[in-house]
């Protein structure tokens, strides 16, 4: 009899937000003919609502997937999952305030990943950061087993909790290469010169302040970095600041994936912000791509890419290395972090992983 699974916690599939999605669409890419998976999709983000995607069946709820309602859309899903799936995989925490009540009342296998440590985020207020604390404290003890997608997170939680998680990260190799084609010249002239790239969420953790402050001290090489700069103030903040000096493109999300694996795959240099969140899944596919790396210093980051990239952790660092750029120390970089990927950042190791899990 095959095992039913049921994915909660993201916003669904076709992945088109985040990390998780992502990890949904390729489990179900991966897995689906070993299991029957079912994912739970948020309704409100799908405009055309399969029934099925990647083999997998597709559920829909009528509640937003992020925000304050994504307690409310997990825990609707969890509850509804254990009515069937014989395993349920949980992404994030902040619906397994529930999870103690179902594992009284169900034997159903309970498999949590808790992201990053939610909680320490900066944009969370003291509240949420108090809520999702206490959701990861129940969420650790509660599942049958605890997945990290980091080594500095997996010793947290065996640290705080004294409670063994299994370590498994993100694939990367759905990354493509690709060349620049004719339109994609014409849209976006900087593509004839040499830059440097990122694509992330526009957030204070993720350090865009520091990164755009040092491009202004040193504009030797071009930026382009796409993200939602109109999202928040934050983001408003810097585009009104440095969306007018030269050398400095800002873009608004480019949702056509074939054209963002243009821009990224053609970069000379990948800056990767990122503070909090463990392993990052865009780092992930930059280390695949083969992309020369420099990233903030935060223990994450130099335990996903081994110590083999550079780091920075000011706009005075920062500028001082891009003003010192060497091509064959890039070139050795982007070949240490291809090996890396391709040694631990495949979405078949991943993908068996989770079954192992299952």
């Amino acid at each position: 009899m095959t095992r039913k699974v049921a994915i909660i916690g993201t916003v669904g599939v076709p992945a088109k937000y985040g990390g998780f999605e992502t990890l949904a669409e390729n489990l179900t890419q991966y897995l689906a003919h070993n299991y029957e998976i079912t994912v739970y999709c948020c309704t409100e983000s799908y405009e055309e609502k399969l029934s099925s995607y990647n083999n997998a069946k597709l559920r829909y709820v009528p509640f937003n997937a992020n925000g304050i309602q994504s307690i409310v859309y997990d825990s609707y899903s969890l509850l509804n999952a254990i009515r069937y799936a014989d395993t349920v995989l949980v992404l994030g925490v902040s619906g397994c305030v529930v999870l103690p009540f179902v594992k009284f009342f169900s034997r159903r296998r309970i498999v949590v990943n808790i992201d990053g440590l939610e909680w320490k985020r900066d944009k969370w207020n003291t509240f949420a950061k108090w809520f999702l604390r206490f959701s990861e404290k129940l969420a650790v003890h509660s599942a049958d087993s605890v997945v990290t997608d980091n080594k500095v997170i997996q010793d947290y939680v065996q640290r705080e909790y004294g409670i063994g998680s299994s370590l498994i990260a993100y694939g990367g190799d759905q990354a493509t290469s690709l060349s620049i084609s004719e339109e994609s010249a014409l849209k976006y002239p900087f593509l004839g010169g040499e830059y440097a790239f990122s694509v992330c969420r526009i957030e204070p953790e993720n350090n865009l302040h520091l990164i755009l402050e040092a491009v202004k001290q040193n504009a030797s090489l071009a930026v382009v970095i796409v993200g939602n700069w109109d999202s928040s103030e934050y983001g408003r903040d810097l585009r009104a600041t440095y969306s007018m000096v030269e050398g400095i493109h800002l873009l608004d999300p480019i949702y056509n994936q074939n054209i963002l694996d243009q821009i990224r795959s053609n970069c000379c240099l990948y800056l990767h912000g990122h503070s909090a969140g463990g392993t990052n899944p865009s780092l992930v596919e930059a280390m695949y791509l083969g992309l020369p790396l420099f990233a903030f210093g935060v223990d994450y980051n130099r335990e996903t890419t081994e110590c083999a990239a550079q780091y920075f952790s000011s706009a005075e660092e920062l500028a001082g290395m891009l003003a010192a750029l060497d091509e064959q120390a890039l070139q050795a970089i982007g070949e240490a972090m291809a090996e890396i990927a391709r040694r631990r950042y495949s979405w078949d190791f991943v993908a068996n992983q989770y079954a192992a899990l299952f």
